[in-house]
């Protein structure tokens, strides 16, 4: 089972956020991102914030209110909220914006996911984002591009299958962009990764 988690951050195409969302999905939003909801036309399981982005909230479901003074954001709360539930599968929406630091904070929030054994995807209308560790397999189209980020030490071992710019047992060095615009050959590809994470972004663009 599937669990969406919708943020606060840009969307401005909600025909195309809106087809990533199953009719089965269990949806809860973060904060701001009841305002997504509503322009999607969805009613979520649950709003959790401090209100701070819409102020108050004119939802009439379950309202988690967290205070304004707090250590995790709102975003990282409905994480731990949902790694509490029995899901598979963790697609965020609404993650990425304007505000740098609420982005990459969100971006390392897959690591969460991950080290809880559940997959999970940053998605927005440009790119599909994971954290990528061991053996990683990228859906899309022929001339999708990928790129590959160390996060916090080096990438090594890296073979790739399926993509332009093949590595067989190579390293990727923290800090440096070698990694960044490869490109999809065909409809998938495969990013082994034998020690160090990161992270794994698609982009149709």
């Amino acid at each position: 089972m599937r669990a969406v988690i919708i943020g606060n951050g840009i969307i401005n195409d909600y025909g195309y956020i809106g087809g990533k969302i199953r009719k089965n999905d269990y949806v809860i939003c973060a904060d701001g991102g009841y305002r997504h909801a509503k322009a999607l036309g969805i009613r979520p399981e649950v709003v959790i914030g401090d209100m701070d982005s819409i102020g108050e909230c004119d939802y009439d479901g379950e309202v988690i209110n967290l205070p304004i003074r707090k250590d995790f954001t709102d975003s990282e709360v409905c994480v731990k909220y949902i790694l509490l539930k029995d899901f598979d599968e963790i697609l965020m929406l609404g993650f990425t914006g304007t505000r740098v630091d609420h982005s990459i904070n969100n971006i390392f929030l897959l690591k969460q996911i991950y080290e809880a054994g559940k997959k999970g995807k940053i998605v927005d209308e440009h790119n599909e984002i994971i954290y990528a560790e061991r053996e990683n397999t990228i859906y899309g189209e022929k001339g999708d591009i990928v790129s590959i980020i160390p996060v916090g030490q080096n990438m090594c071992g890296i073979t790739t299958n399926g993509l332009d710019y093949p590595l067989n047992n190579e390293t990727l060095i923290f800090g440096e962009s070698r990694g960044i615009s490869n490109v999809m050959t065909s409809g998938k590809c495969t990013i082994n990764i034998a020690s160090g994470t990161g992270i794994i972004v698609k982009t149709s663009d």
